[in-house]
């Protein structure tokens, strides 16, 4: 069985490949059983995964941030009140996991995409990003802090 560590939009992902034969095959991404077929004429599903087993992966220094968006106009800080709103989102753990890292707080402005916070969960480190517009009116989780799965992590005022 062979394994690899697969980067796809910054988010890794272990995967082994359990069995090919005939155009299709049998993969375990991050432990889940799919069965995958390649398109007639296509290359194999191994052929398309030039990398090294995972156990044997040297991971490069991350590359240097590219020049940042322009931040959206801060806005007030939002009281507390704004995040027990209906208008208020909350940013929830997908997962079980150990923060790592808390990127944003109280009265920081974030967008779609915004990484809030950095959390292992089952050896890899995972960017949790928001999904909204807005301001961070509450950060519930601390560095170290271990979560379960929909743990509330941050609250966004919209």
């Amino acid at each position: 069985m062979s394994s690899y560590d697969i980067v796809i939009d910054g988010t890794t992902f272990v995967v082994e490949i359990v069995s090919e034969s005939e155009g299709r095959a049998t993969v375990r991404v991050n432990g889940v059983t799919h069965q995958v077929q390649t398109p007639v004429g296509a290359p194999a599903p191994v052929a398309a995964v030039r990398s090294a087993p995972a156990s044997d992966v040297v991971r490069p220094a991350a590359p240097a941030p590219a020049a940042p968006a322009p931040a959206p106009a801060p806005a007030p800080a939002p009281s507390a009140a704004s995040c027990a709103s209906v208008d208020g989102e909350a940013i929830l753990a997908p997962m079980p996991g150990h923060i790592l890292e808390v990127m944003v707080k109280e009265g920081d402005a974030v967008v779609p995409g915004t990484t809030v916070v950095l959390m292992e969960a089952m050896k890899m480190e995972n960017e949790i990003k928001s999904h909204v517009t807005g301001t961070v009116c509450a950060v519930k989780v601390g560095k170290g802090q271990t979560v379960g799965v929909n743990d509330v992590l941050v609250l966004i005022a919209a």
